[in-house]
């Protein structure tokens, strides 16, 4: 964790300490906003999912990705101050390959004239009942007598694939909150693979369950401690067939067991999450999903 900064509260002027945390990039490397400490913090008065992560590039592999945007709660007034972060730059441009070998110097063909080699000219005495280099009453294709016999053309080598890359380890977030669960869930399933992983806009249907989506997946993620029953499973697996895609549910507290008995049968993965932010496959299908990746 980076070390901490003096973050002053726009409300009531007291100065709190804040540590901007470490996210790990999917190439395996950490990653921290860029915190920007000569911009004055602002309060956060509204809070939308759009405005709750930050675009940050990763120093080691120029991956850009989004990552929750950094905040502080001041311990004075209870006002969460959101604090500034440089913007990203335009990544420069990549150098152009040079060729890796100059244009090719072989030989003329026969019959070209060439340094020391001269040619006679066509009509010229002795040479005009001579036929051309190449040429063969028949056939083209013909050997010609004095040329070497052909050889055969060198096997072609079998095609190599790169095998492929494992998948770095998962680093956890600590859960203190109920929007440390959803954020959680959000990181596992862009770990897992799945793209654009986000909080719908609108005005959410009441429910204890926070809905997340991304291209091809539908993710419930209920951070109360009351176990996840057969209802919940069946809504995000109706949830998922509507939009044709993956149905996931994350859960803090478990799941009764005509839920796991449900989620089996529909194929659902589970996922349960304990406080220090690893989410462990509790079915068959998660298992699948966490071998193979979206």
């Amino acid at each position: 964790m980076a070390d901490a900064v003096p973050v002053r509260c726009p409300a009531c002027l007291r100065e709190n300490g804040y540590a901007a945390p470490v996210f790990p990039c999917a190439c395996g490397n950490p990653v921290t906003p860029p915190l920007d400490l000569a911009s004055p913090p602002r309060e956060l008065t509204h809070r939308t999912w759009t405005q709750s992560w930050v675009a940050v590039r990763c120093g080691a592999c120029g991956r850009e990705s989004e990552w929750p945007h950094p905040e502080v709660g001041c311990t004075s007034c209870g006002t969460v101050v959101l604090v500034p972060v440089h913007p990203l730059e335009p990544a420069g441009g990549v150098p152009r390959t040079p060729p890796s070998s100059p244009p090719s110097t072989s030989s003329p063909p026969r019959g070209a004239e060439t340094p020391g080699r001269p040619v006679s000219p066509a009509g010229s005495a002795g040479s005009a009942a001579t036929p051309g280099p190449r040429s063969h009453p028949l056939n083209d294709s013909a050997p010609i007598p004095g040329d070497p016999p052909p050889s055969d053309p060198p096997p072609a080598a079998p095609p190599t694939t790169d095998p492929p890359v494992p998948r770095p380890a998962f680093r956890p977030v600590t859960i203190r909150t109920a929007r440390d669960a959803v954020v959680t869930a959000a990181l596992y399933l862009r770990w897992l693979g799945f793209q654009d992983v986000r909080q719908p806009d609108g005005r959410p249907i009441p429910s204890t369950a926070v809905d997340l989506r991304a291209p091809g997946l539908v993710a419930q993620v209920d951070p109360t401690t009351a176990p996840a029953g057969l209802r919940a499973v069946e809504c995000v697996w109706l949830n998922g067939l509507t939009a044709c895609a993956t149905s996931v549910y994350f859960s803090l507290a478990g799941y009764t067991e005509d839920a796991r008995a449900r989620a089996d049968d529909l194929g659902i993965p589970l996922f349960v999450m304990d406080l220090t932010g690893m989410p462990q496959p509790v079915n068959d299908p998660a298992e699948d999903l966490l071998g193979m990746g979206a």
